[in-house]
C-alpha cells in the first residue's frame, strides 16, 4: 500500500452498496468519496487525485461504460473497475475493451473486492521507475522497426488491465515471451507466472494436469497433487496453443476463467483461485467456433484483448540485430567466443522468408556458430540450413563447392533419364553413402549435428555408418 492513505471514488446510484464498500475499504485503511451521478464523477476527477475508481454500469444520467472511456482518456494511469450484475459477462467484456481495470459482480464479494484494489493500488507506473520497465521491453522485445515500437505500446496498455489477453501470430514469432513481458509488467509482476502448452498434455491426463487431483481420485494417484491453474494463483497463467484444448476441458476452463475457482479431481469443494489468463494460438479460433471445434462463449471470454504479432519479414531491420542478439547469447551459453557475420552472411539472412520466423533465425545462428572454426560467420555456414538459395549473381567471387552445395541431396540426384548402369540397389547404396558423406562433411563430422539435420535418431545414423564402414568412432 502507499505510505499516504489511498483514495478511491466510488460510482453508484445505491447508498447502501456505497455505504457497505466504505466500510469495506475502510477496514483495508483506505479513503473513499462518493458520487451518484455520472457529472458528479467527472466534477470530483477533476477536483481530487484518485488512486482507483469504482463504478457501477447502471448511473441515473449515463452508464459506466462512458465514465471508463472518460478516465481512459483524461486520466490514463487511473485504473477503474466496474460493477456488473452476476453472470453479465458480455457487459463486463464491453468494460475491459473501453480500458477497464477489472470487474466485480454484485453482489460484491469481499475478498475479490479486496484483491482487485490491492493489484490496483499497486500498479507498475505508480511503483516502478519508466526507465527500468524500458529496460525489461528492449531487453526481452528486440528491434527497432516500427511494428516492435508498435507492439511495446500496446503491450504496456494492456498490461495495465486484469483483463484477458489473447496473443496471435505465426509459429516462432514469440508468443510466450510476449506473454512473459505483459506478465512482468503488469502488477502481477511478483506472482508467478506459469505457461502451459496446451496440445503438449495427453488428454487423458490434461484435467488433472490443470485442475489438480486428490489422493485416490484414480488409479495411480497415490498423493494430493496441486494443478497448474492452481499454481499460477497471485500471477498469470499462459494457456499457449489453446485450440488444442479439447470441448470437454474447454467447459471447464471456461468456469475457472470466469469464475476464479476450481475443483480438483476427486474432490467436493473448490477452491478459490486468483489469476490472470493470457492465451496464444496461431490457429483462427474464430473459424474454428464456425466449426464448432472451439466454444463460443470461452472464445468471447479470452478474446478481450489482442496482440498481433509480426512476422519476422515484417521486421526486416530487426533481422541483424536479433542475430547479433543470438550470436551473444550463444556464446555466453556455450562459453565460447562471439563471431562477426561477414556481409554476404548478412545479405544472406536479409533475403530469407523466415517460415519459422524468430525461432528459425535462431537455429540458423545456432547451426552456423558450430560449424564455424572461424572469428566470423560466413555464407557456406548459413546454406546449410534448409532456406531460399541465396543468389550469387551479385557476387564477384568465385563460389566454393560447399557454397553452392545448398542441399544434402544435390550431388547425389540422377539427371536426365539415364538409368543406373550398376543396377537399383547399388546405385540407391552409392546415393545413400554420398548423402551421409555430405551430411558429415557439411557439420565437421559432428554425428549428432548429422543425424538432426537428417531427420533420423542418431542410433540410426550410426547403423548407416558402420554399414558403409564411416563409423570410425566410439561414443
Amino acid at each position: 500500500m502507499h505510505a499516504v492513505q489511498p483514495l478511491v471514488l466510488l460510482v453508484d446510484d445505491e447508498e447502501d452498496l456505497c455505504t457497505l464498500m466504505q466500510m469495506t475499504l475502510a477496514r483495508m485503511g483506505i479513503q473513499t468519496h462518493v458520487a451518484y451521478r455520472l457529472e458528479q464523477a467527472k466534477q470530483r476527477l477533476a477536483e481530487h487525485h484518485y488512486d482507483a475508481c469504482l463504478t457501477d454500469l447502471n448511473l441515473p444520467d449515463g452508464n459506466g461504460i462512458q465514465l471508463v472511456e472518460f478516465i481512459a482518456e483524461q486520466y490514463p494511469n487511473l485504473p477503474v473497475a466496474v460493477l456488473t450484475a452476476y453472470g453479465n459477462m458480455e457487459i463486463a467484456i464491453a468494460a475491459l475493451k473501453a480500458g477497464a481495470f477489472d470487474f466485480v459482480s454484485k453482489p460484491v464479494n469481499q475478498m475479490h473486492l479486496q484483491q482487485l484494489l490491492e493489484k490496483a493500488l499497486n500498479k507498475p507506473f505508480d511503483k516502478a521507475e519508466p526507465n527500468s520497465q524500458d529496460q525489461l521491453e528492449y531487453k526481452m522485445l528486440i528491434g527497432q522497426s516500427l511494428p516492435i515500437q508498435q507492439l511495446r505500446s500496446t503491450i504496456k496498455k494492456i498490461a495495465r488491465s486484469q483483463a484477458p489477453v489473447f496473443i496471435t501470430g505465426e509459429s516462432g514469432t514469440g508468443k510466450e515471451v510476449v506473454a512473459n513481458l505483459v506478465h512482468r509488467l503488469s502488477n502481477r509482476n511478483e506472482g508467478p507466472f506459469i505457461a502451459i502448452n496446451c496440445g503438449a498434455i495427453p488428454t487423458e491426463l490434461m484435467e488433472s494436469e490443470l485442475f489438480g487431483h486428490k489422493k485416490g481420485s484414480f488409479t495411480g494417484a497415490t498423493q494430493d497433487k496441486q494443478g497448474l491453474i492452481q499454481s499460477a494463483h497471485g500471477g498469470s497463467l499462459f494457456l499457449d496453443e489453446i485450440a488444442e484444448l479439447p470441448l470437454s476441458m474447454q467447459v471447464k476452463l471456461l468456469r475457472a476463467v470466469q469464475e476464479k475457482r476450481i475443483r480438483p479431481v476427486g474432490s467436493d469443494t473448490e477452491i478459490d483461485v486468483d489469476f490472470r489468463v493470457i492465451s496464444a494460438s496461431h490457429q483462427d479460433l474464430e473459424s474454428l467456433v464456425q466449426q464448432g471445434r472451439f466454444r463460443q462463449d470461452l472464445f468471447f471470454r479470452i478474446h478481450v484483448m489482442d496482440l498481433v504479432l509480426p512476422a519476422l519479414r515484417e521486421r526486416e531491420q530487426d533481422i541483424l540485430l536479433l542475430a547479433d542478439h543470438f550470436i551473444q547469447k550463444v556464446a555466453q551459453e556455450w562459453d565460447i567466443p562471439a563471431k562477426q557475420l561477414t556481409p554476404r552472411a548478412q545479405q544472406f539472412l536479409l533475403e530469407q522468408y523466415y517460415p519459422g520466423n524468430v525461432r528459425e533465425l535462431r537455429n540458423i545462428i545456432e547451426r552456423a556458430m558450430t560449424l564455424s572454426d572461424d572469428a566470423v560467420i560466413d555464407l557456406q555456414h548459413l546454406q546449410t540450413a534448409p532456406l531460399r538459395q541465396f543468389s550469387m549473381e551479385t557476387s564477384t567471387e568465385t563460389p566454393s563447392s560447399s557454397d553452392t552445395n545448398n542441399t544434402l541431396m544435390s550431388d547425389a540426384m540422377p539427371t536426365g533419364r539415364k538409368l543406373p548402369e550398376e543396377g537399383l540397389e547399388a546405385y540407391l547404396e552409392k546415393v545413400e553413402k554420398d548423402i551421409l558423406l555430405n551430411a558429415l562433411n557439411l557439420t565437421h563430422w559432428n554425428r549428432t549435428l548429422a543425424a538432426k539435420k537428417l531427420g533420423m535418431s542418431f542410433r540410426s545414423l550410426r547403423y548407416r555408418l558402420k554399414k558403409f564402414g564411416l563409423d570410425t568412432e566410439d561414443e
